[in-house]
Formats: structure tokens, sequence, C-alpha cells
């Protein structure tokens, strides 16, 4: 019983924990969108690794926002926020490559351009 309470323990604390990433980067996209409009009106030419990097983003971005979403209105969903944990797993997973991809002036500013693109959709 005791292993069930402190694995029950360590899903409620990740939880918590995404709860927090999507507060914290709903902040962050909007000072984005304000940077982004500023600085950034073209869209950059990517590699194909670059484009094909982006296009997981942003359809990672998509599905992140819309769990994120439904958490704020039933934070008690248990297969939602399953589903939250997983999406911080497979960003976390990806992490490095991003880092690298992000030395790219180019990939950085269109990088900027998709999130806030996708953040004013949803």
């Amino acid at each position: 019983m005791a292993g069930k309470e402190s694995s029950r323990r360590g899903f409620l604390k990740r939880i918590g924990m995404v709860a927090a990433t999507a507060a914290i980067a709903n902040t962050a996209w909007a000072q984005v969108d304000k940077l982004s409009s500023e600085i950034l009106p073209e869209k950059p030419v990517l590699s194909p690794e670059q484009s094909e990097f982006m296009s997981k983003y942003t359809h990672w971005l998509e599905e992140f926002h819309q769990m994120a979403k439904l958490q704020k209105v039933s934070p008690g969903d248990s297969e939602n926020n399953k589903k939250l944990v997983a999406l911080s797993d497979e960003a976390r997973a990806w992490q490095d490559e991003l880092i690298a991809y992000m030395r790219d002036e180019n990939f950085s500013r269109h990088y900027l351009m998709v999130t806030e693109k996708v953040t004013q959709t949803i």
C-alpha cells in the first residue's frame, strides 16, 4: 500500500509541475507575442531537419495547449493529466535537439513565430 501512495504522490507532484509550467508558459507566450510582432517581420528559411523539427514542435504545442486548457477547467481529470505528463516527457526527450537548433538565428526567429501563431489561435 505504501508503494501505491508513493507512486500517487509522485504523479501528483508531476501534475503540479506541469500546471506550473503551463502557467509560466502563458506568461512567456505573452512576451513572445509582443517581441515577435516587433522584431520578426518575415518567415526565415529552415533546413529540412529544422523544418521537420518545427512540424513536430507545432503539433506538440497545439496538443499541449489543448491539454493545458482542459487541465485549468478540470484539474482532476486523471486521463488528461497523464497526457500532460506524457507531453512534458516528450518535450524533454528532444530538448537537446531544440537547444542545438536555437543557436541558428533563422531557426530561433521561426520558432518564435510559430509559437506566437499557435498561441494566438488557441
